[in-house]
């Protein structure tokens, strides 16, 4: 079974991050979300709090087969600017797995 990762900072786009875990998982795929914070409620940018299912700090690449960005501002610039986040996606890209970007999260990939 494919595993994704849906990392969640403060400030994403809800319907992104629904949509992207809810279709995933309608299609058999594990999908783990992860929260930037230091504990998994993670608010949206309007006012919906997800209780994500890990923190950022205890996730590595090698458990996923890709990452997929929720956008939203400031939560993609929360992503931009995280260096765990960065991390991971340069983890991604040089074990060549598949990395994707939502709306006005694409500037996560730019860093």
């Amino acid at each position: 079974m494919a595993k994704v990762l849906v990392p969640l900072a403060n400030g994403f786009e809800e319907i992104e991050a629904v949509t992207i875990i809810d279709i995933l998982r309608r299609g058999g795929v594990e999908v783990t979300t992860a929260s930037l914070n230091l504990d998994e409620e993670v608010q949206g940018s309007n006012g919906i709090t997800i209780l994500a299912n890990t923190l950022i700090n205890y996730v590595t690449a090698d458990e996923f087969d890709m990452i997929v960005l929720p956008g939203g501002i400031p939560g993609a610039e929360y992503l931009r600017d995280d260096t765990r986040i960065q991390e991971l996606l340069k983890e991604f890209d040089g074990m060549g797995k598949k990395v994707g970007a939502i709306c006005a999260a694409p500037i996560a990939l730019y860093s």
